[in-house]
């Protein structure tokens, strides 16, 4: 294998659920009425090295939908997955494990709260694609600005005595 090939290798060792979680608080009474929800998505990605290379992505996804101030439901979905990645800079690498493998993951965890809202009973529920790209390319821009942002000055305090 050529230098170049093993720098740019990526391999998936495995996608897996880390932790599902499903509650309808407060059924049956939900099921009673007309059903007009409001759906909210909560999605976070966090990443760890577990060895040389490899490294664990958890898409994290909360779906709450509510019936005017009443829950219906909240679906919580830890999808996961285990990658092998090759020679990169510190750029590409954290573009990969912060917008690339969450997006191969999120396939998974949108079946899988799909299939957990069916059988609460509920209506399909299918989630719109998300753009990991820009997700990501907007929190890299929050942390440039924060990064350049001056240190707030100390103010003086002065007590009574």
């Amino acid at each position: 294998m050529s230098e170049s090939a093993s720098q740019q290798e990526f391999n998936i060792q495995r996608v897996y659920i880390k932790d599902v979680s499903f509650e309808c608080p407060n059924s049956p009474a939900i099921f009673q009425q007309e059903w007009k929800p409001e759906v909210k998505l909560d999605l976070d990605t966090r990443s760890s090295k577990l060895g040389d290379g490899v490294f664990e992505v958890v898409l994290s996804l909360t779906v709450t939908a509510k019936d005017g101030d009443t829950v219906a439901f909240l679906c919580e979905v830890q999808q996961a997955g285990i990658f092998t990645v090759g020679e990169l800079s510190e750029g590409q690498l954290a573009h990969c494990l912060g917008a690339f493998c969450p997006n191969i993951l999120f396939p998974y965890a949108r079946e899988t709260i799909a299939s957990l809202v069916s059988r609460g009973s509920f209506p399909q529920l299918n989630l719109a694609p998300v753009n990991f790209d820009a997700l990501f390319a907007s929190y890299v821009q929050q942390a440039q600005q924060a990064a350049e942002a001056p240190a707030p000055a100390l103010a003086e305090q002065k007590l009574d005595s």
